[in-house]
């Protein structure tokens, strides 16, 4: 095969793998709203996660009242039966 034919048929070949890696305007504009979204949405993704860990807080501090408020009506009710008790006893 003569070269310079050969070159003929690889030149296209070049060209075309070199117009591959070059990014048009477009495309940089895209990549760069690409990233500015995924930027934003790291950003709720931490501020989600923080409302999360609050409102765990708050469920555990609740919880944790509850506790306490059922064992304060529990001991309510053990001295009032005590007190009924004696009453039945006079």
């Amino acid at each position: 095969m003569n070269p310079t034919r050969a070159f003929l048929l690889v030149l296209p070949v070049v060209l075309g793998v070199g117009a591959c890696t070059r990014l048009s305007d477009e495309d940089r504009a895209l990549l760069t709203t690409a990233s500015q979204n995924a930027e934003a949405a790291k950003e709720q993704a931490a501020q989600a996660a923080a409302t999360a860990q609050q409102a765990l807080t708050a469920s555990q501090a609740a919880q944790a009242s509850a506790a306490n408020a059922a064992a304060e009506a529990k001991a309510a009710d053990e001295k009032a039966d005590r007190m009924f008790q004696r009453s039945l006893r006079k």
